[in-house]
């Protein structure tokens, strides 16, 4: 299972690209390791932009063939962006959780409790 190094994961099942100190907004996304959870996404429920996200609060929902999961703000902040494509196409995230999957971007205000790509795995080795 892939987990990018260059990322930094929630217990929860969250990836964040952030390199702590920038002031950039961070992206987020849910992890190939969910995504396979999961299964066949077919909706998913995504914090608006100009909401306010707190750090392991429930932001947002995802619903597959299987289950419906709820989606954690991995860090505190602003929400500026919101990827559209994934309201209209869920099942980019099944594909390319990384890349054409990420789900919104926040401006970061506080973020605590982030994984290494190697603790991480060490969460979803069975």
């Amino acid at each position: 299972m892939e987990f990018p190094e260059h990322l930094l994961y929630t217990p929860e099942h969250e990836w964040v690209d952030w390199t702590p100190g920038t002031q950039e907004p961070v992206t987020v996304g849910i992890t190939a390791y969910a995504a396979e959870s999961l299964g066949d996404l077919v909706y998913v429920q995504l914090p608006e932009v100009g909401d306010r996200v707190t750090s392991g609060a429930v932001c947002g929902e995802l619903e597959s063939t299987k289950s419906v999961s709820d989606l954690y703000a991995p860090v505190s902040g602003e929400v500026v962006e919101t990827n559209k494509a994934v309201a209209d196409d869920p099942a980019l995230i099944n594909t390319d959780p990384y890349a054409a999957g990420w789900l919104f971007r926040v401006r970061v205000e506080n973020a605590e409790g982030l994984l290494t790509a190697a603790k991480y795995a060490e969460l979803t080795v069975s």
